[in-house]
């Protein structure tokens, strides 16, 4: 192995974060939890961009650069990145995500006091958006190990923190820049305050995170038994592996297609809901409509936690069942109902935005459940690249229907009533890849160490 992808030695490796036979498992979501908090801010970009656009000039476009390379370079940097993840372990993960992810905050603020836009969308964009994916992704395999009985549970902790950050985000930065000023030198001195807190906060994760001991299962938990139920394995596919088989690309195939229903609400969210009621005798105010975008964000939060541990009780296929078929139903309700009913919308909303969330924090233990723990936090890396595809192709399709509806003199329910049917029929796509979903071929399967060495045998 070269120098350069050498394992980290010293206070980073894998070896030092091994836990005593005293630990407990249940201080590890805390350890996660810091770091998904922390890059959760990602959401809150928006309040940065009224200062950032009369400051400096720039045009709404440009001020939405950092952000939507932060969110390129995740997906990017959790794909590619994942297996070094796996390698290196979590404590250098969360560190590396640390790093990346504060410095990218102090490279924007020297590039707001200088004027240099460039560094923004630089440092928060390209640094920042490596220590987004890295973070997303450095928790998920420690977790499903130290949780094999409730790992939908345990990484909805996690994820549910990167779907709240922003609650804590907004209205910080919001109060930052009240008092600093929205000029070059308070959104630079916001930054500032924003890359050393971060950094501390989520050093938080890098000391507390601990990996199990080779062996260590929970008490009373016996993983064959398990395996008899709920299309659980006990054999392990390595990422190269993994995307050969057919389990991947359907299950794929069923994250895009839900996160695709999803985030086609919650970006038009608060347009949306004052459009379909503008022409009825209660149309929604602006305030209203922030508010509507807050419960969204709850509805995704609670998601995120609520059904991720319901599927440990239920198991996860028949969990994407209730995503993609229920959420097909609360879509075609809108759909039908019109501008008619206020509460039935609301109520739809939330339920399909609790799916998004849910749909996010339920994959990695749906890949455990089919590819095992041995590289699952490589294989979750590569799988994201389905979020990457899904926030183009929501938007896209919610946004330009209703601008062409617009266009042709509509108005209220019928500028979104085409995106709702396609919405039921992704969805309905989605439900059938998972249907299609079955164990992976044990071809696929890695073989027992000691066997490797009699060169036979297979994990069963």
């Amino acid at each position: 192995m070269s120098t350069r992808f050498a394992s980290p030695t010293g206070f980073l490796s894998r070896s030092r974060t091994v836990a005593a036979p005293t630990w407990s498992r249940w201080l590890v979501p805390p350890a996660a939890l810091s770091v998904h908090l922390a890059i959760g801010q990602a959401y809150a970009w928006s309040v940065f961009k009224p200062p950032l656009e009369s400051s400096l000039g720039l045009s709404g476009t440009q001020s939405a650069l950092p952000f939507q390379l932060g969110i390129v370079m995740l997906g990017l940097s959790a794909a590619f990145g994942g297996t070094l993840v796996e390698r290196n372990g979590p404590r250098w993960a969360m560190f590396v995500s640390m790093a990346c992810f504060s410095s990218g905050f102090l490279l924007s603020a020297l590039g707001v006091a200088t004027g240099q836009y460039w560094l923004v969308v630089l440092g928060y964009g390209f640094v920042g958006g490596i220590g987004l994916g890295i973070g997303y992704i450095s928790p998920v395999s420690t977790l499903i190990k130290w949780f094999p009985d409730r790992p939908g549970m345990a990484t909805g902790i996690a994820i549910m923190g990167f779907g709240g950050g922003a609650l804590i985000a907004s209205p910080w930065s919001a109060q930052m820049l009240g008092s600093f000023g929205t000029g070059t030198g308070g959104i630079a001195t916001t930054f500032v305050v924003h890359g050393v807190v971060y950094a501390l906060f989520m050093s938080m994760g890098v000391l507390l995170v601990r990996v199990p001991a080779d062996g260590w299962a929970p008490k009373g938990w016996r993983p064959r038994e398990a395996a008899t139920r709920r299309l659980v394995t006990t054999a392990d596919v390595s990422a190269r592996n993994a995307i050969r088989t057919p389990q991947f690309y359907l299950l794929w195939l069923v994250l895009c297609l839900n996160v695709t229903a999803g985030i086609g609400i919650l970006e038009k969210a608060a347009p949306m809901i004052a459009d379909f009621f503008s022409g009825t005798s209660m149309p929604v105010a602006a305030g209203a409509a922030a508010g509507f975008v807050a419960l969204l964000s709850l509805a995704n939060m609670a998601g995120r936690f609520g059904w991720s541990s319901t599927s440990d009780l239920i198991g996860r296929k028949n969990m994407y069942r209730v995503y993609l078929g229920v959420g097909a139903l609360l879509y075609l309700a809108i759909a039908l109902a019109g501008d008619t009913s206020k509460p039935l919308f609301i109520i739809c909303a939330l339920g399909i935005l609790s799916f998004y969330g849910g749909g996010f924090a339920t994959v990695p233990a749906y890949l455990k459940d089919l590819f095992g723990t041995y590289e699952v936090g490589a294989i979750h890396g590569r799988l994201l690249t389905a979020w990457s595809t899904a926030g183009v192709l929501g938007p896209l399709i919610i946004n330009a229907i209703a601008d062409g509806q617009e266009a042709a003199g509509r108005s209220g329910p019928a500028l979104y009533t085409t995106s709702l049917y396609i919405m039921i029929g992704l969805l309905a796509v989605g439900f059938v890849a998972n249907e299609l979903i079955r164990p992976v071929h044990e071809k696929y399967h890695e073989r027992p160490r000691q066997e490797n060495v009699a060169g036979k045998g297979q994990t069963v």
